[in-house]
C-alpha cells in the first residue's frame, strides 16, 4: 500500500505516433514552468539517448529512462519516488505511438498512475482531431487521462475547429502554431543533440513562449495539483536493482569515458552505476584531445563517428594512447559508434571511404535503411574470485539501434538476444567481439541491470559468455 502524504502533478505525455511533436511539448513544458520558477523533473520512456539532451537543457536538471523491460519498474519507481521529493511537477515523455510496443508507454501509465497528456500533430485535420483524442483515451481501460493538445495548427480558426471537435471540451489543452522558430532539427538517428546548436535555448525559449498562450501553459502550480500521483514507493516495495551496485566491485579504478559530439549516447544512469561500483570517472573527447586520460579502463559510447570520421582519424595521438592501452591488455568497451571508431575505415552511404582508428580489423559501411532496433539482452557468467564474481550468469539488458553493418574477420564471441530468449537460440542478434581487451558490440548496454556483469566488462572480473 502506497502513503498518501505527498502527491506531486505529474503527466505522461504521448501521442499517436512519433513525429508527433513530443519531445517539443515535453521540453516546452518544461522550459515554461522552470523559466517560473518551479522545480521540474523530466524523464523519458525508453532507451532513448537524444530527446533527454533537450529536456537537461530545459529543465536544468538529470534526465533518465524508464522502461518497463530495461531498467524494471522497481527502478522506474524508485526514480520517480526520488523525483517526487525533490520537484514541483514531474513529466514524463512517452515513445512512440500510446499503445506501441510491450511494454508500451500506456502499460507505464497505467502501472504508476500517471495522467496522459496526448498532443496530436493537428496540422492536416479538423474533426478527425476529437475522433482521435476520444480513441486514444478510451481505448485502454483504467488508463489516467489529462487531456489533449494540438500541435503544428495552422490558425487561430483552425484550432478553434479542432476544440469544437472535441466531445468534451474540458479536455481541450490549447494549440501550438506551425513556427519554424520552435523546431526540434533531426538526423538519421534522431534529433540533433542539443548541446551542438548554439541556438538550442532560444529554440526552447520561443515554444515556451507559444505554449504560455494556451490553456496549458496558462495554468498555475495549484491548477496542476488536478494531475497529483502519489509517486512514493510501496511499503512492501523490495530493494531496485540500482541499489544493488553499490557493492564497490570497481572500487580504486579509474574509467574514461569518451564524450563529445562523435561519442555522446551516454545514459546518466550509467555514469551513476560506475560512481556507485566505486570508480573513478574522467571524461575526455575522441575530437578534441591529444591524450587519454591515465586510467585503468575505457569505456567508447555510442554516437556519430561517421559524421566526424576525418577530425577523428586526425587525432592520431589520441589513437596511439588507445593502442598502447590495449596492448597493455586494459579494458575497452567499445558500444555502437565507440566500436565503429575502432574499426579501420567506414563506408559513407555515398559509397565514399573514410579512416578510422583501425584498431579492430574490418570496416564499418553506412546504409539508409535501419539494420538493428529494439530490446537486447547479454547474458554472461562472471567468473568468482577477488574480484567479487559469482560465477552464475549475469544479463545485462539493454538495446540496438543503427544504420550500419560491420564486415570484419573477427568471429563473434557471443550474441545478444530479444528478451525471453538465449544466446543459442535463432534469436541471437547482435555479436560481441573480442580482441584481446577489446570488447565491442552495436548493443548499448543499461549497467544498472546488472553491476556485476558491468563491473566485469570494465576489469574488475574475468567474464565468459553464458
Amino acid at each position: 500500500m502506497q502513503s498518501s502524504a505527498h502527491r506531486t502533478p505529474a503527466v505522461l505525455i504521448a501521442a499517436p505516433a512519433s513525429g508527433q511533436g513530443k519531445t517539443t511539448l515535453t521540453a516546452a513544458l518544461a522550459r515554461l514552468l522552470t523559466r517560473r520558477g518551479h522545480r521540474v523533473r523530466v524523464f523519458k520512456c525508453g532507451p532513448d539517448f537524444l530527446d533527454p539532451y533537450w529536456h537537461q537543457l530545459a529543465s536544468g536538471a538529470p534526465v533518465y529512462q524508464l522502461d518497463l523491460w530495461m531498467t524494471g519498474e522497481q527502478d522506474c519507481r524508485q526514480r520517480l519516488a526520488q523525483a517526487a521529493q525533490e520537484a514541483d511537477v514531474v513529466l514524463v515523455e512517452g515513445v512512440m505511438g500510446l499503445f506501441d510496443g510491450t511494454p508500451s508507454a500506456a502499460d507505464l501509465a497505467v502501472m504508476l498512475g500517471l495522467p496522459v497528456l496526448a498532443v496530436v500533430d493537428a496540422g492536416s485535420m479538423a474533426g478527425t482531431f476529437g475522433a482521435l483524442a476520444f480513441g486514444l483515451q478510451h481505448y485502454r481501460s483504467g488508463m489516467p487521462w489529462a487531456g489533449v493538445l494540438a500541435n503544428r495548427a495552422a490558425s487561430a480558426g483552425h484550432a478553434d475547429m479542432l476544440r469544437t471537435s472535441l466531445r468534451d471540451p474540458a479536455q481541450w489543452l490549447g494549440a501550438l502554431p506551425r513556427d519554424a522558430a520552435f523546431a526540434l532539427p533531426e538526423r538519421h538517428l534522431g534529433l540533433t543533440v542539443a548541446t551542438e546548436l548554439p541556438d538550442a535555448l532560444q529554440r526552447l525559449d520561443a515554444a515556451a513562449d507559444a505554449l504560455a498562450q494556451t490553456e496549458l501553459g496558462r495554468m498555475s502550480l495549484q491548477d496542476w495539483q488536478r494531475w497529483a500521483v502519489d509517486l512514493a514507493l510501496p511499503v512492501t516495495s523490495a530493494m531496485p536493482a540500482t541499489e544493488l551496485a553499490a557493492a564497490p566491485l570497481l572500487r580504486g579504478q579509474r574509467i574514461a569515458v569518451a564524450r563529445d559530439s562523435a561519442l555522446c549516447f551516454i545514459y546518466q544512469a550509467n555514469l551513476d552505476t560506475l560512481a556507485q561500483l566505486g570508480a573513478e570517472v574522467v571524461f575526455f573527447s575522441p575530437l578534441h584531445d591529444a591524450h587519454l586520460p591515465a586510467c585503468d579502463a575505457v569505456w567508447l559510447p555510442g554516437g556519430y563517428p561517421e559524421l566526424h570520421a576525418a577530425q577523428l582519424a586526425a587525432n592520431t595521438s589520441l589513437r596511439d594512447d588507445m593502442a598502447v592501452h590495449i596492448a597493455a591488455h586494459k579494458p575497452v568497451w567499445a558500444e555502437c559508434g565507440g566500436m565503429m571508431l575502432l574499426f579501420e575505415s567506414v563506408q559513407q552511404t555515398d559509397g565514399s571511404t573514410q579512416p578510422l582508428w583501425g584498431l579492430l580489423p574490418g570496416q564499418v559501411v553506412m546504409q539508409q535503411r535501419l539494420a538493428g532496433l529494439g530490446p537486447q539482452q547479454l547474458q554472461w557468467s562472471v567468473g568468482s574470485g577477488e574480484g567479487g564474481g559469482d560465477g552464475a550468469v549475469h544479463t545485462l539488458r539493454g538495446h540496438t539501434f543503427h544504420y550500419s553493418r560491420t564486415e570484419t574477420p573477427l568471429p563473434p564471441t557471443t550474441y545478444t538476444t530479444r528478451p525471453g530468449t538465449n544466446a543459442t537460440s535463432a534469436a541471437r542478434t547482435e555479436a560481441l567481439w573480442q580482441q584481446g581487451s577489446v570488447r565491442a558490440s552495436y548493443f548499448h548496454a543499461w549497467f544498472a541491470s546488472s553491476p556485476a556483469a558491468t563491473a566485469a566488462l570494465l576489469g574488475a572480473e574475468a567474464m565468459e559468455a553464458a
